[in-house]
């Protein structure tokens, strides 16, 4: 019998060091600390607010993850991206996002692919004001849905990472908007897949996306 005093779980509250991870891994993602650039992790603790100590356990969290790397002299500077090893990073992507793709058409309900829309429609409304800002962010919001919905959260995981590195490589190598509108254009027939209930359908719609971004990734032309 389920005691009544723990029937209501507790609100999540996020831990100083946990919001300060947050903020840092945003700006890494989004470019407003780039490549090789140096954390003058005094600095922060004063502009966030907090002291040392959960500044320097985000930093950690984020060096196991490899987004920064600490150094005896320099101090604490974000990792510069492999571009060598980027193809090895989308050979990953498709493999585990063709999988998330088929497993989540496999559990779909109608509110999925209404989900997924809504993120196209910002983009195409991003595109339609010549803005592509927000458009990595929206790119991994529409990548993020479709993996969660697969129901295993390794894989949604494994994603975030992948697309977390495509985001810092694409901060030196912009996409044009071209491209952009390829991208939206391929999600849509994800999107088109969902909606005929076909789980092989929308996998190789993932396939076809993955695929087609690592070509223009790797011939440069991003």
């Amino acid at each position: 019998m389920t005691d009544k005093r723990w029937a209501t779980p507790l609100p999540k509250v996020k831990s100083k060091a946990e919001l300060v991870y947050d903020t840092l891994r945003q700006a890494i993602a989004g470019g407003d600390l780039l490549p090789g650039q140096r954390i003058n992790m005094d600095e922060l603790s004063r502009n966030l607010g907090v002291s040392k100590i959960p500044v320097r356990e985000a930093v950690k969290r984020l060096e196991s993850e490899g987004l920064v790397t600490s150094h005896l002299h320099a101090g604490v500077v974000v990792s510069e991206v492999d571009t060598t090893e980027i193809r090895g990073v989308f050979l990953a992507r498709e493999a585990i996002e063709v999988l998330a793709a088929r497993l989540a058409a496999e559990r779909a309900d109608e509110e999925l692919p209404a989900r997924l829309g809504r993120v196209q429609a910002e983009m195409r409304a991003e595109l339609d004001r010549g803005s592509t800002d927000r458009l990595p962010e929206l790119n991994s919001e529409f990548h993020r849905i479709l993996s969660s919905a697969s129901g295993y959260r390794i894989l949604a995981e494994l994603t975030e990472q992948l697309l977390m590195t495509i985001r810092r490589y694409r901060v030196t190598v912009p996409r044009d908007g071209k491209n952009w509108r390829l991208v939206v254009a391929e999600h849509d027939a994800i999107v088109e897949a969902l909606r005929t209930g076909d789980p092989e359908a929308v996998a190789e719609a993932a396939r076809e996306h993955t695929v087609s971004q690592s070509d223009h990734e790797v011939s440069g032309n991003g």
